[in-house]
């Protein structure tokens, strides 16, 4: 633990080594360890038993956390006419076609990108720019769409995007520190539900292996898998 602060070493010593909590005990003992002097995000990881080097176990989905992500989300929406105006009406902080040239410029000052089916041409130019930073719009990800005035909603309401990393991780923020403890929980249960069924057929064995929650500057507290999965 070198390196790590009195604070951080102090919330490490309440968690007894090698205890497994239920889902809203690890929530409530998240909330009590933060320390930072600001309102912490709260992150769950998934440890899954898929491979993710094989295509056929990708495990990956959105999913709306019905007590929101507790942050503003900056939206973009790529559309042309009613869409357009669609977008406007549902709240979108940046809405039209110019904001392309503007992100090949170096512009990036947005969260999610929404784009309309029929400027894909000209938005997949921006792959090297957006991919990497998980902004592409993809139709997986209800983000390549007509509906665009429902995709805003999602979006502004807590939408969020789900996909396992190259170690079989899927990260994911179910909230803020500020949050009440059920208000955590009803996304943790969301986000777990989502990625249950998203479960690929290929998959062998133990699907949740382990599953820990944490403050954006404390330390994990681990969940028992059989508690996590005893309502699923």
């Amino acid at each position: 633990m070198a390196g790590r602060g009195k604070k951080y070493r102090d919330a490490v010593a309440t968690v007894e080594p090698g205890s497994k909590l239920e889902p809203s005990a690890a929530i409530e003992k998240v909330k009590q360890m933060a320390y930072a002097g600001f309102d912490e995000t709260v992150d769950v990881v998934f440890r899954l038993g898929v491979d993710p080097r094989k295509a056929d176990q990708i495990v990956r989905g959105t999913v709306v956390l019905p007590a929101g992500t507790g942050r503003t989300v900056r939206i973009l929406v790529l559309a042309e006419g009613d869409p357009a105006r669609e977008a406007e009406e549902a709240g979108a902080d940046y809405v039209g076609t110019e904001y392309i040239e503007k992100i090949e410029g170096g512009w990036l000052d947005f969260d999610v990108a929404i784009a309309t089916p029929d400027l894909m041409k000209d938005v997949g130019k921006l792959g090297r720019v957006l991919g990497p930073r998980g902004l592409m719009p993809t139709p997986k990800a209800g983000t390549v769409t007509m509906d665009v005035g429902r995709a805003v909603s999602e979006a502004k309401a807590g939408k969020i995007e789900f996909r396992v990393d190259r170690t079989g991780n899927v990260h994911a923020p179910i909230g803020k520190v500020s949050f009440e403890a059920a208000r955590l929980m009803e996304n943790f249960d969301a986000i777990a539900d989502a990625i249950v069924r998203n479960k690929p057929s290929a998959a062998k064995g133990t699907y949740v292996k382990t599953v820990t929650v944490s403050s954006t500057m404390g330390p994990g507290v681990s969940i028992d898998p059989n508690l996590f999965r005893r309502a699923r």
